[in-house]
């Protein structure tokens, strides 16, 4: 007979288990596998989580077995639809008001002691609190993503004269937001500010100064500056905040009436340019020192802008990969081969495929854009 000591040490000894084996990945189906798995190395010879259909996603509908170990088939679901000869505990998952589901535990040989009872309870208990905190970080983290996706979805509308595309993808699938961005401006005369830049750092201070940047870039370019004097003013200005992260930046003016497009960065990889038969090649423009620094020191230089060549502007996350040079990575940007003729937002599809941005190892965004030809006046000659 084992004596109320032994039992009291055996509990203790399977809770402090529970509690090394059950949460440790903020995955939810991988918390409700390590609570049947547990439970199936312990006091049972089958478990199983099934979650109701209401409380999944907001769905409706008969419970969803999410995850099962041991003889689930013979103890559980008895292949003729008769009632298993077996002993069977169900037990609620719930935590803060909200329930899961339940816990269904069984046992051929012998129905569960109370101490194993309090084990299956305390394991429930344990697993639905890591659940808890996982959704609601879950939650938090698809907020901060939303905005982000927000934040830099939405750039400014160019002139008609001009077709942009752009692309924004997160580091990873459950990623914090980050510092990477670009926006478009419309001048006087025709002309478009095209911009891209990247706070450093990740996180929703990143973010915060991302969109102080990106704030503050709206006001100053609406003076006309010229590119290096709108760096110049950024410079400043953000050099003045104490909390200010640093950050690289490139700006693009395209002036279509006059085919040029000037270039100025503070620190940011060069622009690219593909042109009509699909082969592409990076710019020379200077690089002065990343915002925030005050130095100052922006060179603007201007290039020929025709109809047959598409700019591409782009985060370090498209290009670098870790222990590369980075000359290497801007050597494979520029020998992509694109389909000659491809519209604007097949550049930016083939340009992010041929570098495998899905798999990138920081934020990519990346912002495009292509002169748009006025049709000729009807009745206009051949």
């Amino acid at each position: 007979m084992v004596s109320d000591r032994d039992g009291s040490e055996a509990r203790l000894r399977a809770m402090e288990e529970a509690a090394e084996l059950i949460g440790t990945s903020s995955d939810e189906g991988t918390i409700w596998r390590e609570l049947t798995g547990f439970l199936f190395r312990g006091p049972c010879d089958a478990a199983a989580v099934e979650l109701t259909g209401g409380v999944r996603g907001g769905r409706s509908g008969p419970a969803a077995r999410v995850a099962a170990a041991g003889d689930t088939a013979g103890l559980l679901d008895p292949p003729d639809g008769t009632a298993a000869s077996a002993h069977v505990v169900s037990v609620p998952l719930a935590g803060r008001g909200e329930v899961y589901g339940r816990l269904l535990a069984a046992r051929a040989d012998s129905a569960f002691s109370a101490d194993e009872t309090a084990i299956l309870h305390f394991a429930a208990r344990l697993a639905c609190a890591h659940v808890g905190h996982a959704r609601r970080l879950a939650a938090t983290e698809k907020i901060a993503l939303d905005l982000q996706r927000a934040l830099v979805a939405e750039p400014g509308r160019p002139h008609p004269n001009l077709e942009v595309a752009s692309r924004y993808l997160p580091l990873g699938s459950r990623a914090l937001v980050g510092g990477d961005w670009f926006e478009t401006v419309r001048l006087h005369f025709g002309r478009t500010l095209l911009v891209v830049g990247d706070v450093m750092g990740h996180g929703l201070e990143a973010a915060v100064d991302m969109n102080a940047y990106r704030s503050v870039l709206r006001e100053v370019a609406s003076t006309d500056l010229a590119p290096h004097r709108v760096l110049r003013q950024l410079d400043a200005l953000a050099a003045a905040e104490d909390d200010r992260r640093p950050a690289t930046c490139l700006i693009v003016r395209v002036d279509p009436a006059r085919g040029t497009a000037a270039y100025a960065s503070a620190g940011h990889l060069p622009p690219a340019v593909f042109t009509a038969d699909g082969r592409g090649e990076l710019l020379d423009v200077p690089v002065g020192p990343p915002l925030g620094t005050g130095v100052g020191g922006y060179e603007t230089v201007a290039l020929p802008f025709t109809a047959d060549c598409t700019i591409l502007l782009y985060t370090d996350g498209l290009v670098e990969r870790r222990g590369e040079d980075i000359d290497t990575s801007l050597a494979r940007l520029a020998a992509l081969r694109l389909t000659a003729g491809c519209a604007v937002p097949d550049v930016v599809d083939a340009v992010c495929a041929g570098l495998d941005a899905q798999h990138a190892e920081d934020d990519v965004a990346v912002l495009a854009a292509r002169l748009r030809l006025r049709p000729p006046p009807e009745g206009a000659a051949g």
